[in-house]
């Protein structure tokens, strides 16, 4: 096979592996999302937002929380909206930063984001179940793999051009 033929047939296959990821990930996403609201009148980015305050005790304020969900501010303000009226998240003002705030779960948050955790699980765990646990490491090995090797060409690509 020549050198060009070796490229193209390369490209394909990882477009086709692109292709793939994508399939599954919203084929799981799509269960998970129908699920929270079937079983639990929720969502999904309801979730994500306690488990990201689950693992901050101390909370953490709206931009952070932004950033660690890679959402803009304005969607978390409408889902952390919901969560405080529902109980399940408190607003504390930041001190010496008015305008600031820190969102923490509430006990009653904690216990609810346990339950839904634990059936999270569950879910994933039936929705991979066919893959044995040795081979979930390996591609969970591949997938830190292609996660770095994209974020290092993400960061190329964005050097001007005399950098690269």
């Amino acid at each position: 096979m020549s050198g060009d033929r070796a490229v193209q047939v390369a490209s394909k296959e990882r477009l086709r592996l692109w292709l793939k990821l994508l399939k599954a990930s919203r084929l799981m996403e799509a269960d998970l999302r129908e699920r929270f609201r079937s079983q639990f009148d929720t969502t999904l980015p309801r979730f994500d937002v306690m488990a990201a305050l689950s693992r901050k005790p101390d909370g953490l304020r709206m931009s952070d929380l932004s950033a660690e969900l890679k959402v803009s501010n304005g969607n978390v303000t409408g889902i952390v909206d919901r969560l405080v009226e529902d109980g399940l998240v408190v607003r504390v003002p930041v001190d010496h930063d008015r305008r600031a705030m820190i969102v923490r779960l509430t006990a009653r948050g904690h216990e609810t984001f346990g339950l839904l955790a634990a059936e999270h699980e569950a879910w994933i765990d039936g929705l991979l179940g066919g893959i044995a646990p040795a081979e979930a490491a390996e591609l969970g090995r591949a997938l830190d793999r292609v996660s770095a090797e994209a974020a290092a060409h993400m960061q190329q690509a964005r050097k001007p051009e005399g950098e690269r």
